[in-house]
Parts: structure tokens; sequence; C-alpha cells
């Protein structure tokens, strides 16, 4: 209120019409800046207009998510189903390698097992086969012993005949 009582304020004490017509125009343009324009202003008919169309779109786009949903549940399921069937043929396949693995591993038991008592059979008759030579060898060893001091003893007595001689060839 108080704008419009200065702005009559300064039309009265205006000097002239000149002056008068200026400050009528800046009203005008300070209006102006203020308010939109009239055919700017949404009516009640529009903004009802626009309300029922988005209303519209927001239900047809519930619609839309309703039926989106839909298909990826639908998807969803496919694709468990699916994981489902992979996942039991991947472990009837592992239970089948788990089954040839067990297999293969008792068979190579068996062979190690047969190879091993084959080794235990090998070592026990070469072990035997060492005795005997030992054996052998203690009773040549003994055998050349009794032959070593009989041929010393003899060597010894003939040097003793021999030292005996020559005391008496020399004695004389």
């Amino acid at each position: 209120m108080t704008s419009v009582i200065e702005l009559y304020e300064q039309i009265s004490s205006a000097p002239d019409e000149k002056t008068r017509a200026r400050l009528i125009v800046e009203a005008i343009e300070h209006v102006e800046r203020r308010f939109p324009a009239v055919n700017d202003l949404a009516t009640n008919a529009a903004l009802r207009e626009t309300e029922l169309r988005l209303q519209k779109e927001i239900e047809q786009l519930r619609a839309e998510t309703r039926e989106i949903e839909g298909n990826l549940r639908r998807d969803i399921e496919q694709l468990r189903g699916d994981l489902q069937k992979e996942i039991e043929q991947l472990r009837a396949e592992t239970r089948e390698i788990e089954g040839n693995l067990r297999r293969d591993i008792e068979q190579l038991r068996g062979d190690l097992q047969k190879e091993i008592e084959q080794l235990r059979a090998e070592t026990r008759q070469i072990e035997g086969n060492l005795r005997r030579d030992i054996e052998q060898l203690r009773a040549e060893t003994a055998h050349h012993k009794v032959d070593i001091i009989k041929w010393t003893l003899g060597a010894l007595l003939a040097y003793a005949i021999l030292i005996l001689g020559a005391m008496r060839f020399f004695a004389g």
C-alpha cells in the first residue's frame, strides 16, 4: 500500500506532464516485472486437464512397471530352473569323475602293492645271495688264512734252518 501512496504523491508533485508520464510508465514496468502475463497464468481447467493427463501417464507407467515386473519374475524363475538343471548336471558329472578317480586310485594302490611285494621278494633274494656270498668269502678267507699261516711257518722254519746252518758253518 505504501508504494501506491508514494507513487500517487510523486505523480501529484510532478512539475510537468512528462515527469508524470515517466513515473506512470515506471510503475507499469514494475508491475509487469512483478506479475507474469495473464495468458501465462494457469487456469483451473488447464490445471485439471494437466492433472488428469499426468494421472493417466502415471497409470500407464504403473501398468508397464507391473508388466515388466511380471516378465522379470518369469525370466528369473526360468533362469532358476535352468541353473538348477545345470547344477544337477554338474553334480552328476562330479560324482562320475569322483567314481572314476576312486577306481583309478584303487587300481594304482593294487599295482603299487604288487610292485612293493615283488621288490620285497627281490630284496630278500638279493639279501640271501649276499649272505651266501659273505659266508663263502669268510670260508675262503679262513682257508687262505690257514694257507698263509702254513706258508709263513714253512718260510720261518726254512729261515731258521738256514740261520742255524750258517751259524754252524761259521762257528765250526
